[in-house]
């Protein structure tokens, strides 16, 4: 009940959205890989750089397989 009362005096709360580069990142640190680490997945260095900093997206392909990499769902990366 308590937490009810404040979401109606304060409003609900919003989710936080996260972009799947950012997903990537935290899982990357959380798992101590490397931009190497994942050549299987996103491609050559340079692609991987791209996408580590925010001027490439990822693609289907990529996605799915860093889902299977990662044991999570696609939308973890979506």
């Amino acid at each position: 009940m308590e937490g009810m009362r404040y979401e109606h005096e304060h409003g609900q709360f919003k989710a936080a959205t996260v972009s799947g580069t950012e997903m990537l990142v935290y899982l990357m640190r959380l798992k101590g890989l490397t931009q190497a680490d994942h050549s299987k997945e996103l491609g050559d260095q340079p692609v991987v750089s791209k996408i580590l900093k925010r001027k490439r997206e990822l693609n289907f392909r990529q996605v799915k397989a860093l889902a299977k990499r990662f044991q999570v769902s696609l939308e973890v990366f979506i």
